[in-house]
């Protein structure tokens, strides 16, 4: 294995890779309470609500919160915790609200891991989980992405 690429401000120094990337996908923001965060962006940027879910094997509550329309307006994710115990609800206690996560789409997000494994990078799971709407996830150790939790997101095929 080699070693994860050092992030670095001269793209002359970074050799590019490419692992399937599509586009990014939403940002995460982690909220103590969904239904107050949702009032807040709707009333506050007019957002729309597009989706909601609880997803007790990540321990969230979740919503997908549209900026304009179509997939181009992008979205931010409204994270929620079920249980202090959960990512979300340590997250929030050790940095308390705001941004926990940048997603990006991928066609597969297995042949992704995989290439990303291949040059050093290490993921959270060792199989995709699965993630909001029926989309299959992993993660990318914010350590080796300049400490960002970089999300990995294949849609549903329905989406």
């Amino acid at each position: 294995m080699t070693e994860p690429a050092s992030l670095s401000t001269s793209s002359q120094s970074v050799k590019s890779l490419s692992v399937g990337l599509q586009r990014i996908d939403h940002v995460g923001i982690a909220v103590p309470d969904l239904d107050a965060a949702i009032a807040f962006y709707e009333g506050t940027f007019g957002m729309v609500c597009t989706h909601t879910e609880t997803n007790e094997e990540q321990g969230v509550r979740e919503a997908m919160m549209q900026v304009a329309p179509g997939v181009e307006g992008g979205a931010i994710q409204l994270l929620a915790p079920l249980r202090p115990d959960s990512p979300i609800g340590k997250f929030l206690a050790r940095s308390g609200p705001g941004m926990q996560q940048l997603a990006f789409t991928v066609v597969d997000v297995e042949a992704t891991s995989a290439a990303l494994r291949e040059h050093g990078v290490r993921l959270l799971y060792p199989q995709a989980k699965r993630g909001t709407a029926g989309s299959r996830v992993n993660f990318v150790h914010p350590k080796d992405a300049g400490g960002v939790l970089v999300e990995l997101v294949q849609p549903a095929v329905d989406h």
